[in-house]
Formats: structure tokens, C-alpha cells, sequence
């Protein structure tokens, strides 16, 4: 067994509480009409309320949204087009653990402050973007 692989469960630990952020997707997305499905490691939650959610709740309209070791998405389409860059993120949850939430709205804090965009210019988005 490598390091690497010891190692996964304290990843899996050390982002749990952003990943049960995620999870509180499961049971509603279900219930109306969405879906469920690992891939990479990964629990992705996609329709139903979690594609009203992501349209309809969040500053800008997403296609994707990661929270430690969960991804939602509108849709499968939406999920398979974003999956390298919502692991990427998933990577920086995993850095950053349960400060990742609040470095992320930081970042994009600064970067409005700085007269940039509080989304392309957040540097967890740029890193995502490989800018």
C-alpha cells in the first residue's frame, strides 16, 4: 500500500464537513426527480432541487458546484462537461479542509475589492481554469 493511499482516508476526514454539505442534496434531489452517481472518488447529485438550486440560489447561475468529496450539478451533461474542472477543486477542498468555504469567499472578496471579478478572478477559480 503506497503513502498515497493511506493517506485517503484522512482526506476523506479532513473534508467532511464541506462534503456533508453536499450530501444534504441527496434524499431532496431524489425525491424530485434527480439523480446520484460516484465517479473518481466522488458523489455527484444532479436534478431536481439540485438544479433549481444551482439556477436559482446562488449568485450567478452554475453548472457545477463542488463541496469536499460531493459535486452537484444541474444534469449529467453538465456534470461530465465540469468534472475536471470540479476536481480540481475537489483537489483545494482537500488542501484547505473546513477553511476551504471561507478562503473561497475571501478570495473572492479580495479580488472584488481589487475592482476585479468576484468569480474569474477568486484564486481557486483561476487555479480551476489553469490561468
Amino acid at each position: 500500500m503506497t503513502a498515497s493511499q493511506l493517506l485517503r482516508p484522512i482526506a476523506y476526514l479532513w473534508v467532511l464537513p464541506n462534503t456533508s454539505l453536499g450530501l444534504l442534496f441527496v434524499l431532496p434531489a431524489l425525491l424530485s426527480g434527480g439523480g446520484v452517481r460516484f465517479e473518481r472518488g466522488v458523489i455527484e447529485v444532479y436534478g431536481g432541487v439540485t438544479r433549481y438550486f444551482l439556477v436559482h440560489c446562488l449568485f450567478v447561475k452554475a453548472a457545477a458546484l463542488c463541496l469536499g468529496h460531493s459535486i452537484l450539478g444541474q444534469d449529467r451533461d453538465c456534470l461530465d462537461l465540469s468534472r475536471d474542472h470540479e476536481h480540481v477543486h475537489v483537489r483545494q477542498y482537500e488542501r484547505w479542509g473546513p477553511f476551504m468555504i471561507p478562503a473561497y469567499f475571501l478570495s473572492s472578496f479580495l479580488a472584488w475589492r481589487r475592482g476585479g471579478h468576484f468569480y474569474f478572478d477568486n484564486r481557486f477559480e483561476r487555479e480551476a481554469y489553469g490561468l
